[in-house]
């Protein structure tokens, strides 16, 4: 998952049509021969790229990540120096939308991925991801430190931990809550607003 094929295409096709599938189906009855099928690519192609279904899976989680870093990076360029705000609401609404459980392919992935957690390889991945996750959020915390709005005496890479459990636990609250939000983006602005400067 370290690796990023954003511009090959026939990554993208496998990426879009797993995702249609999943959307479809469910991560349980999405299967690689099905993958195969809609995409035209070999088996070996797949494989090139992921060594199973789960790893797929979790670059589909990993894609939609780098879509809100975009997006955070695009509302970065365009802000003035110390502007928090701007660049926050990119983020919580790209995690919102990731993140929102009625047929929502990521939530769908990460709890698929979860429930099968006592598997090694599994729990390898999730580890990989939450990794990854961290590494992504620590970079946002760093480039606002850099730019003046968000306070320096944070840990990065402690209030990025922060950020991803509060990520994945409004997913999974989303769930219980059977698709109520607790809080709306407003609400999640502005309380990271207070943690971030304060």
């Amino acid at each position: 998952m370290t690796q990023s094929f954003h511009t090959n295409p026939s990554f993208q096709l496998l990426l879009a049509t797993t995702e249609e599938i999943i959307r479809e189906r469910g991560c349980s009855q999405t299967t690689l021969q099905e993958i195969i099928k809609r995409t035209g690519l070999s088996k070996g192609a797949i494989y090139h790229y992921v060594q199973s279904k789960d790893e797929l899976f979790a670059l589909v989680l990993q894609s939609k990540l780098e879509q809100v870093n975009e997006n955070f990076a695009l509302q970065v360029s365009k802000s003035a120096r110390g502007d928090l705000q701007t660049p926050l609401r990119a983020i919580i609404k790209g995690f919102s939308q990731m993140m929102r459980a009625e047929g929502n392919v990521a939530l769908q992935i990460f709890v698929y991925l979860l429930s099968q957690k006592e598997k090694p390889e599994i729990a390898e991945i999730l580890r990989r991801f939450y990794e990854f996750s961290v590494t992504l959020q620590t970079k946002w915390i760093e480039t606002g430190q850099q730019g003046g709005a968000i306070s320096k005496a944070l840990d990065a890479r402690k209030t990025a931990q922060y950020l991803v459990a509060h990520m994945f636990g409004s997913g999974i609250l989303g769930i219980i809550q059977q698709g109520e939000r607790p809080l709306d983006e407003e609400d999640i602005l502005q309380i990271l607003m207070r943690i971030l400067r304060d």
